[in-house]
């Protein structure tokens, strides 16, 4: 058959069959011994700015170098030390206060059995 231009219309040769996809037992492999084997593990992400260093964990960019020389990680624990401390003192506080309450009222009784005494005592002698 002819085309437009006289050639003969479009017929391209047939492909040879491909090769098996891979040879290579890796494909095989459970995940972890791929990511052994294939360097998946990569670690945390880091960068240096400015002097600054920091590094992506628990999805944010956290300092390492932190405020004053500081790592951040040491930071988060001492305000979580801080804030235990904090709330120890009140407790403190709390206790100190129930205390003096106590003793308030138990010495308000012991001045009013004294009273209660005396008034006895000065009855008993008028008799």
């Amino acid at each position: 058959m002819l085309s437009l231009f006289g050639q003969k219309s479009f017929s391209p040769k047939k492909a040879t069959p491909r090769k098996a996809s891979s040879l290579s037992n890796l494909a095989s492999l459970d995940i972890s011994e791929r990511a052994q084997e294939f360097g998946l593990d990569y670690g945390s992400a880091s960068l240096k700015l400015n002097g600054a260093e920091f590094k992506f964990e628990d999805g944010a960019w956290q300092s390492e170098s932190g405020v004053g020389g500081v790592p951040h990680k040491e930071m988060i624990k001492l305000k979580k030390e801080n804030t235990r401390i904090i709330e120890e003192n009140n407790m403190l506080k709390l206790k100190i206060d129930i205390l003096l309450d106590m003793l308030a009222e138990t010495t308000a009784e012991g001045q009013l059995l004294e009273q209660e005494r005396d008034e006895a005592l000065k009855t008993k002698k008028k008799r």
